[in-house]
């Protein structure tokens, strides 16, 4: 009889509980659709890589031994292509210059972006609670994961913990947070 009367408590709680909680929403970033008369403006320019968060370690392991990463987004050479340069510094003091170009995917209203050379990856880009945010999130070959940008290399600790909470709900349980203890590196011009 207590275990019956003990589950169905839980039961009820669960019920309440789960009615009440949701994952707070997030939604798609609109300035980056396809449509001809909208602009990637508000997204070009310096961001710096905070957080990521995946549902395994694996999925964020391309992380595990960068201290801060600076990003500079411009428009590409032609039109719905975005262009980004990276400076990764890794912990132990390196350098390390990427780039490559973005695709804006055909569609009204999409912010699908595909990476060139890389047909299997997807980039979506959603906003952020935070000042001076962005979130993306990345999907390719056995992969997925969200990453959060901000404009400032060190936006405050409230905006880092409500991306934790958000992909945390959204079943993204490994969480990381670049040291940022070193000085940023330089971007190169190319």
């Amino acid at each position: 009889m207590f275990h019956q009367v003990w589950a169905a408590l839980l039961y009820l709680y669960g019920l309440l509980f789960n009615s009440t909680y949701q994952c707070p929403e997030h939604g798609h970033l609109t300035a980056l659709g396809v449509d001809e008369t909208q602009s990637p403006e508000p997204h070009l320019g310096l961001w710096y890589f905070i957080a990521g968060a995946a549902p395994t370690k694996e999925e964020l392991a391309t992380f595990d031994s960068v201290d801060n990463i600076v990003f500079n987004m411009a428009a590409g050479p032609a039109p719905r292509q975005l262009q980004l340069r990276a400076a990764v510094r890794t912990k132990n003091g390196v350098c390390v210059p990427r780039k490559w170009m973005y695709r804006l995917t055909e569609g009204q209203g999409n912010t699908e972006l595909r990476t060139e050379g890389r047909p299997d990856m997807k980039t979506d880009l959603f906003t952020s609670s935070c000042p001076g945010g962005i979130m993306l999130k990345e999907t390719g070959q056995g992969y997925q994961r969200f990453l959060l940008y901000n404009r400032s290399p060190h936006p405050s600790e409230r905006c880092v913990e409500e991306f934790q909470s958000l992909t945390s709900c959204l079943d993204f349980k490994v969480f990381l947070v670049t040291p940022r203890n070193q000085e940023a590196c330089q971007l190169s011009s190319e």
